[in-house]
């Protein structure tokens, strides 16, 4: 299997891969762009010690990300460029050996599945009338993750001592935090290539205990949601659940996070969803939060720059966010983002003409009334009030963002849902 790992084919397919993910330098500061040059004059050296057993992959360096809510920080290993090529050729050899056989509730970072497969999967269930749902957080799943155990799962399917040597480096590799090098006797650092299938062959022992007792479920990643009928039932399984994670599988169930309630109180991949029979999926008011967060930022007139470059920059997000969240079925949500986004950009360029005398004029070239364009020019309204105001809603209207190349999100929206 090393010979199959470190074959030309694979090491270039992953080569591609982690050229395309590009991302950021490890503990050694290259960057991915010298990667490929990097491993043309070393290659020779790093197989011989991968052949015998020598390779030593470097620490992993800690990076510290805000979690969305604010709910502190989430914890991410950013392995060096050459170690995420390695991890990357491992991965792609050993997702055909695991992959089929993991269970058809799993979603997360798996060939031909996402996430929007896993909501879908659960509006299905609540249609059936399991519309209470038992919501179980893993407490700092990757941070957890028992060596011994993952070690022990990968020898049942891997023989060769050589890949299983290599991926036990990986996960006692250590975390570098402010210059100091930690050792890891536990956990799965989340960053690295492999870590996504490890974290599968972890949990894939959750699901075979979930399918065994009959439930209804759907886990992407650590986000385990099983469905029952009935509030007391959900009591039952989440008690029975966590004891079997936290006593067989030596994870910890955070019970701040988890709970047993309606499936529209809580949120599941961005989305939550309505309490009709057939329930609408529906953008969670967190995610809406967030992006909302996202737009003020671009679009905050404190932030001096061309109203070309604000656009992009808006665009770029834009395209991302609903190519996501347009498989909800509240189109009212993408239209009321629009015309906010749209108040938004008019202040920004009412910001930018500054003086009067620039507001005037730029009012008369949109066809505004000389009298009206000096009114408005001179007003001391303040910025949002004047961007939501007539005059500037008719001149500076939908045709006009649409010109100077805003992207509209219910076009975007209306264009996706035909696509699916």
């Amino acid at each position: 299997m090393l010979e199959q790992v470190l074959s030309r084919e694979n090491l270039l397919t992953a080569m591609k891969r982690v050229e395309s993910n590009k991302g950021s330098h490890g503990v050694d500061g290259m960057s991915v762009k010298s990667l490929r040059e990097y491993i043309k004059q070393n290659w020779h050296t790093m197989r011989k010690a991968l052949e015998e057993g020598t390779y030593q992959p470097s620490p992993v360096r800690r990076v510290e990300i805000p979690k969305p809510n604010g709910d502190g920080v989430r914890l991410l290993g950013i392995p060096t460029v050459t170690d995420r090529l390695l991890q990357q050729a491992i991965a792609q050899v050993l997702t055909p050996l695991f992959d089929p056989q993991f269970s058809e509730h799993s979603y997360g970072f798996r060939p031909n599945r996402r996430g929007h497969d896993a909501v879908k999967k659960a509006r299905e269930y609540m249609t059936k009338g399991y519309r209470f749902v038992v919501d179980l957080d893993l407490a700092k799943f990757f941070d957890r993750v028992n060596h011994d155990r993952l070690m022990m799962k990968l020898a049942e399917k891997i023989e060769d001592k050589g890949v299983l040597r290599l991926i036990r480096k990986y996960l006692q590799s250590g975390v570098m935090m402010n210059g100091l090098i930690q050792p890891t006797v536990e956990g799965a650092p989340q960053g690295g290539p492999l870590s996504p299938l490890l974290s599968n062959i972890v949990l894939d022992e959750l699901d075979r205990e979930l399918e065994k007792r009959g439930h209804y479920f759907v886990r992407y990643a650590d986000d385990c949601n099983i469905y029952v009928k009935t509030r007391k039932a959900g009591e039952r399984v989440k008690a029975s659940v966590t004891e079997f994670i936290e006593t067989k599988l030596k994870l910890k169930v955070n019970q701040a996070k988890s709970a047993v309630d309606r499936p529209w109180k809580r949120k599941f991949l961005g989305f939550s969803f309505s309490v009709d029979k057939k329930p609408k999926v529906r953008v969670a008011k967190q995610s809406l939060q967030k992006a909302k967060a996202k737009i003020r930022e671009i679009t905050s007139r404190k932030k001096p720059m061309k109203m070309e470059e604000r656009v992009k920059e808006l665009n770029q997000y834009l395209v991302g966010w609903c190519g996501y969240f347009a498989l909800a079925d509240t189109p009212s949500i993408f239209q009321e983002l629009d015309a906010w986004i749209r108040r938004r950009l008019r202040m920004c360029l009412w910001k930018q003409w500054k003086k009067p005398k620039t507001k005037v004029k730029r009012l008369l070239s949109l066809g505004v009334p000389k009298d009206k364009a000096f009114e408005w020019g001179n007003t001391r309204k303040g910025y949002w009030r004047i961007a939501g105001s007539p005059i500037l809603h008719r001149t500076l209207d939908n045709q006009y963002w649409k010109s100077n190349g805003v992207k509209s999100l219910m076009d975007r929206y209306n264009s996706l849902r035909n696509i699916s």
